[in-house]
């Protein structure tokens, strides 16, 4: 149904500009909540969420500024992974609306109509495919354009080489802005969500540690186990050093794990090369017929397929 998780084949550096990989899962919740009237396919099945994600990778494909020519997308399908084993309170599908869970599997399937790479996550999450071809084909493009507000993709970034496009706020974030952003660099990003906490993902990060406090002390020891123990160590600016110390010190254990569920995988094994990545156009049949059945033929046009280079 879609591309899984097979090895990766090599092919030679091509001349690509760029590379966009989009948060699919993403983009079908700013779908679903959108201030946009319900829609129903011909069956009266919900496919608002559906027919709001292709409509913005169909946006996407049409932006003369972003000039998209390789292109994937990521889903969490189903939402639960691997880190749901590490901790019981990580994310679940709990508390996302039936008719939204229900539209999961139609939306990969309504991607690969459009002619789009499409990575099914159910061991990994969709961010951890990301993160691993960012990591995979940044030596062969001049830029990879990570596109999700997610902050957990902050620690992908390097320079200007991979980036983030947080399209809902209009914002590029490079290395330089994470870092004026958060106080961090890229590689400590697991560790301040650790400490700090992440709601989305269900981290409940170390009492008493709020941002601010959390990258300060990252700033300057980088990882949770340089940390020392001694309050006398840690930077002047750290109000209630001595307290955060003795709690991070009886949570140690606690702070890693949390980390280690932050942590981006980047060895997920998508089957891809970046040749595989570049969109001609969608598959005529399928996009066709998923344009009657969703009852979306105003989208037909606007797919439309490209010469070869």
């Amino acid at each position: 149904m879609v591309a899984r998780h097979l090895a990766a084949v090599y092919h030679p550096r091509l001349v690509v500009a760029r590379v966009h990989l989009v948060d699919g899962t993403f983009e079908l919740f700013r779908a679903y909540y959108a201030q946009r009237p319900d829609h129903s396919d011909r069956h009266g099945r919900p496919r608002k969420a559906v027919v709001g994600l292709i409509g913005s990778l169909l946006t996407l494909l049409d932006d003369v500024d972003e000039a998209v020519t390789h292109l994937a997308v990521a889903f969490d399908n189903p939402i639960r992974s691997f880190r749901n084993r590490l901790f019981d309170g990580y994310k679940t599908e709990e508390g996302v609306p039936a008719d939204l869970l229900a539209q999961f599997t139609p939306a990969e399937e309504a991607t690969v109509a459009l002619g789009v790479v499409c990575w099914s996550m159910d061991e990994w999450e969709a961010d951890d495919a990301l993160a691993t071809a960012a990591h995979r084909f940044r030596d062969e493009v001049d830029q990879v354009r990570i596109l999700t507000p997610d902050k957990d993709l902050g620690q992908c970034l390097e320079g200007t080489r991979v980036v983030q496009i947080d399209r809902v706020r209009r914002k590029f974030i490079d290395e330089a802005a994470l870092r004026e952003r958060r106080g961090v660099a890229p590689a400590s990003i697991p560790d301040l969500l650790a400490l700090v906490g992440d709601s989305a993902d269900g981290i409940p990060g170390i009492p008493g540690f709020g941002e601010k406090t959390a990258a300060a002390v990252l700033a300057r020891f980088e990882h949770i186990e340089a940390i020392p123990d001694d309050p006398r160590t840690w930077p002047e600016s750290v109000r209630g050093a001595a307290r955060l110390a003795a709690t991070l010190a009886g949570r140690r254990a606690d702070a890693m794990l949390y980390r280690e569920l932050a942590t981006l995988r980047r060895d997920v094994p998508l089957a891809e090369s970046l040749a595989d990545l570049r969109w001609s156009g969608p598959r005529i049949d399928a996009w066709n017929t998923w344009c009657d059945e969703a009852d979306a033929g105003s989208l037909r046009a606007r797919a439309r397929p490209r010469a070869p280079d």
